[in-house]
């Protein structure tokens, strides 16, 4: 009884493995490869739609984040020295020095970001007709 029980749960759930080829549609291979980047691509803004200006501005801020991202984990590694220094004099000079220069990087980082986006809003407002300023409601 209890070996038919565990054989029709097992069926039963294999059933919700198999393919549903009754209502597949066939698609070749390049349209599935096309559909999976336009799908990864479209929250970036990287469509094939997308204006020179519009791939240029995420061309950026992907570069600028990337270089954050890394000042972000030279300042949390400088940090790691000055906690693990022991007294060593040397050791926490390095360390306070890498904390000043990751500091200063990531503050022109984020100008440069402001920067960017401030002229290539305006730009684009210039190229398509609308204004580079967004108003509040």
């Amino acid at each position: 009884m209890k070996t038919a029980l565990q054989r029709a749960i097992l069926f039963g759930t294999s059933l919700f493995f198999l393919p549903r080829t009754a209502l597949a549609q066939g698609q070749s291979f390049v349209d599935r490869i096309r559909s999976g980047v336009n799908t990864a691509g479209a929250p970036a803004g990287l469509t094939q739609s997308a204006p020179l200006e519009v791939l240029i501005g995420n061309l950026i801020n992907a570069a600028l984040g990337f270089v954050g991202v890394v000042l972000l984990g030279v300042l949390l590694y400088a940090g790691f020295l000055w906690m693990t220094a022991g007294g060593n004099v040397d050791q926490v000079k390095k360390a306070k020095a890498m904390i000043t220069n990751s500091v200063v990087g990531l503050v022109i980082v984020a100008a440069s970001f402001a920067i960017a986006n401030f002229v290539l809003g305006a730009i684009t407002g210039a190229t398509t007709g609308g204004g580079g300023a967004q108003t509040s409601p």
